[in-house]
């Protein structure tokens, strides 16, 4: 049989290559021909291109009336994938690849999938498109392999799989479902950027699956943190000479022993004596090592470095394709005992790597908790390739090492034995309700190699540098307060979202990673989070809405699950979509007219919102801003504008906090193909002003500034009072060798080494 075997990208059909020989061959009595797609190379066409001709405007325009989509409608059509050339700067499509791909399968029998087998069945899905658009009618068959070592391809060409059936393969239909969902959700896009506009924020919130989960959970802790306010509170406690406090416990907000004023404690205090020690127990405790760490928390651990979400994805997926980690996109948590047993050979090569005593790594049997005959890919961990130093990672990327070193430990844990403390507990015999409890550390034995502090909880006991306790403990007034909220950090989001089983540790990372990018929704300082003005408009909309509840959100990767399954169709996925708008849609609509209150101007600067008024003008009814560039119009402004007529006024730049003066009136201008009826300024002279050697000046409508000087010559007042009027001017200039040329340019907005900026411009 002659084989294409369809793989995802060049790095992986180069890995397929060395796998099986080269390019082409023979494999267990097969031939092949191997080839590579690059990521997605097909994509659903805009709404307006998948309805009927009668429909086409109604689906292109962003109006409200118009929603929700009739699913009969959507006849869900694909086209080529356009990007831009970065050599040649020219938009090119993914026809030509696939066309190669067309060319190369009528010489073939059967079409094997190679993609990723990742759990959303986006490996699946890209690869459908692929045959599908290429007109492919024969037998498909899917190859699945834990990583792209020559072994497991070998393994996974093996045992292929016959899909044929595109109806009926469940990882397809996952993918798909997801894909499709994912378009429709885009109506929750359009109804939060119209209501926001029309309340006067000019943002786009990019609403979805996930991202809105995280978007309105950090607006909500960032809110939290916001009213906060410290609540001093006193209590008697007692302490040992050794320093270990005696308490007593309750589940109550306010117990009666704790009070506001210190002078009541004070006085609660005379009540108590010193007292003996008793009942003291000492228990010797084992703990076994963290489970093994996803991708989320790979970031998370990392954030604090300085390393983004986007950086530590695509650094692991360099170091994935050069076998040097596991598969980034698992959703297992453990290894199966075949894995564990490939690398075990390798953990004394990698404990010398990353600084591990390999004395430690006695525990080398499978653990139960970490070891399983189930899953696929095995939870993420160093990969069969070790590299001869941490050094050589640096080519992957500037997170590589950290990323290697954090993955190795946290595996090389669970070959450690437990980790061994006393927990020691004990009351006081003239008050058993005051008690203590804390650890003695024996052994550190895992701890010593990876503590796994990204999901420690808040009530552990504390571990004690002494083990003696009492004899006797003293009573005295401790000062406390209410406790602080967490600030927003990628730990805590990816905590959160793992407590709510919301997406894959991938998934978690990815779409962090997504929203966080320039000009997006939140900024990521450090693994510090907050959001954008976009992300706080964002939130404020979906606030009380399905798209943003975790739980919802989990049932809807619980359904996707089950398309997988062939246990639920498509259409029902489809359908919930459909369900969540309209639930959705008169919240958003709701929450938009309260944004104004719900978004503090002073946290969210550049928030405000423009208060607009309808009139008729020319007459249409139109709406007027009742501010502009800081001026609020009289009423007599507003009459005479309304009648056509020019007024001066005085305003204020919000770029540069100077006044400026312009005539203004109201009339027409067309924007992108469109007319608009706006306020139109006519700047005056005083709007240009010098500052050092720039000059601020309004050109366009838009405010500027531009050097005084351009190569030696500096403008004369008059050539600056051309140039920012947006004129032409002519002068003679000398170069730096003392050659004289006469010079014709104007003020326009240029771009250097990817920077917009306005200056002069020669024209001739």
């Amino acid at each position: 049989m002659n084989l294409l075997i369809l793989t995802e990208k060049p790095s992986a059909a180069r890995n397929f290559q060395t796998a099986l020989g080269g390019a082409t061959g023979s494999y267990n009595g097969d031939n092949f021909v191997v080839t590579n797609l690059r990521g997605h190379v097909m994509t659903l066409k805009e709404p307006e291109e998948m309805v009927p001709n009668d429909l086409s405007e109604k689906y292109k325009k962003w109006n409200l009336k118009n929603l929700p989509w009739n699913l009969e409608d959507i006849r869900w059509q694909k086209t080529y994938v356009k990007s831009k050339n970065l050599k040649t700067g020219r938009i090119e499509t993914t026809k030509k690849l696939l066309d190669e791909i067309g060319v190369l399968s009528k010489a073939s029998d059967a079409v094997v999938i190679a993609t990723d087998t990742d759990p959303s069945g986006e490996g699946q899905l890209l690869a459908w498109e692929a045959i599908n658009a290429i007109n492919w009618n024969g037998k498909v068959l899917r190859v699945n392999f834990m990583d792209e070592s020559p072994k497991s391809i070998r393994k996974a060409m093996d045992n292929m799989q016959d899909v044929s059936d595109q109806s009926k393969d469940g990882e397809y239909l996952k993918g798909e479902s997801r894909n499709r969902w994912d378009f429709l959700s885009m109506q929750i896009t359009r109804v939060a950027a119209i209501s926001a506009r029309k309340q006067g924020f000019n943002v786009v919130p990019r609403e979805g699956r996930l991202k809105s989960v995280i978007i309105w959970k950090i607006f909500e802790q960032l809110q939290t943190l916001k009213d906060y306010k410290k609540k001093p509170y006193f209590e008697v406690k007692f302490q040992d000479p050794a320093g270990h406090v005696f308490q007593r416990t309750t589940k109550e907000e306010n117990p009666k022993y704790r009070f506001e004023k210190e002078e009541d404690a004070q006085t609660d205090l005379i009540e108590y004596r010193d007292s003996k020690v008793t009942n003291i127990k000492r228990e010797t405790k084992h703990q076994v090592p963290g489970r093994l760490i996803d991708l989320a928390a790979v970031g998370a651990i990392l954030a604090p470095r300085g390393y983004s979400s986007q950086e530590v994805l695509s650094t692991y997926q360099k170091m994935y394709e050069a076998q040097i980690v596991s598969y980034p996109r698992t959703e297992d948590k453990t290894v199966t005992f075949e894995q564990f047993n490939e690398l075990l050979p390798k953990v004394d090569s990698i404990a010398h790597l990353v600084g591990v005593d390999t004395s430690l790594l006695t525990h080398r049997k499978p653990r139960p908790s970490h070891v399983k005959n189930q899953g696929s890919h095995g939870a993420n961990r160093p990969g069969l390739k070790v590299p001869k130093s941490l050094s050589e990672l640096s080519r992957f990327g500037k997170s590589a090492i950290d990323i290697y070193t954090t993955l190795a430990k946290n595996y090389l844990a669970m070959l450690a034995e437990d980790y061994i403390y006393e927990k020691v507990t004990a009351e006081l015999l003239d008050y058993p309700a005051f008690k203590t409890t804390f650890n003695i550390p024996i052994k550190m034995n895992f701890k010593a190699i990876f503590d796994n502090s990204y999901r420690n909880t808040e009530d552990e006991d504390q571990d004690s540098k002494s083990d003696t306790v009492g004899p006797t403990a003293s009573p005295f007034v401790y000062e406390g307060s209410n406790k602080k909220p967490a600030t927003p950090t990628t730990k805590w989001i990816m905590a959160f979202l793992e407590k709510n089983d919301v997406g894959t540790g991938a998934t978690r990372l990815s779409t962090l990673s997504d929203i966080s990018k320039p000009k997006g929704m939140i900024t990521d300082r450090r693994g510090k989070l907050d959001l954008t003005q976009a992300g706080a408009v964002s939130a404020a909309l979906i606030k009380d809405t399905w798209i943003a509840n975790p739980k919802v959100t989990k049932d809807l990767f619980t359904m996707m699950s089950q398309v997988g399954e062939l246990k639920v169709s498509m259409q029902e996925v489809m359908e919930n979509s459909i369900e969540l708008f309209k639930h959705d849609m008169p919240i958003i609509l709701d929450n938009a007219e309260k944004l104004p209150e719900f978004l503090n101007a002073k946290d969210f600067p550049g928030l405000g919102k423009v208060e607009k008024t309808e009139v008729v003008f020319n007459d249409k009814k139109v709406q007027i801003p009742k501010t502009w560039s800081g001026h609020t119009f009289t009423e007599d402004e507003f009459e005479k504008l309304l009648d056509g007529q020019t007024i001066k006024v005085t305003a204020k730049s919000s770029k540069t906090g100077r006044n400026f003066e312009a005539n203004i009136h109201i009339g027409e201008e067309v924007y992108k193909g469109k007319k608009q009826t706006k306020i139109i300024p006519e700047f005056l002279e005083s709007s240009t002003k010098a500052d050092g050697d720039k000059i601020q000046a309004v050109i366009d409508g838009k405010e500027i500034s531009y050097k005084k000087k351009w190569g030696t010559h500096t403008f004369t007042e008059e050539e600056i009072k051309s140039l920012s009027a947006g004129q032409t001017i002519t002068f003679e200039s000398k170069s730096r060798y003392g050659k004289t040329s006469t010079i014709s340019g104007k003020i326009a907005e240029q771009t250097f080494r990817g920077h917009k900026y306005w200056g002069f411009m020669k024209t001739s």
